[in-house]
């Protein structure tokens, strides 16, 4: 399965808890932090849902 690289860009002060909360399930706690995880559909969907907070590269 494909990997990709995830990695917050801007804050989550002042988001809606649902988005917070998908950005911790991501593993995404501070500006600037990256995490590699599978292109799994649910982690395609989280990621699609905080894709403004986010940014996203394929390995």
């Amino acid at each position: 399965m494909k990997k990709i690289k995830v990695t917050q860009v801007k804050s989550i002060i002042d988001r809606p808890e649902r988005q917070k909360r998908t950005m911790q399930a991501l593993g995404l706690k501070k500006m600037n932090a990256t995490v590699e995880v599978e292109a799994t559909p649910q982690i395609l969907g989280m990621v699609n849902k905080v894709q403004h907070l986010v940014k996203v590269e394929e390995l």
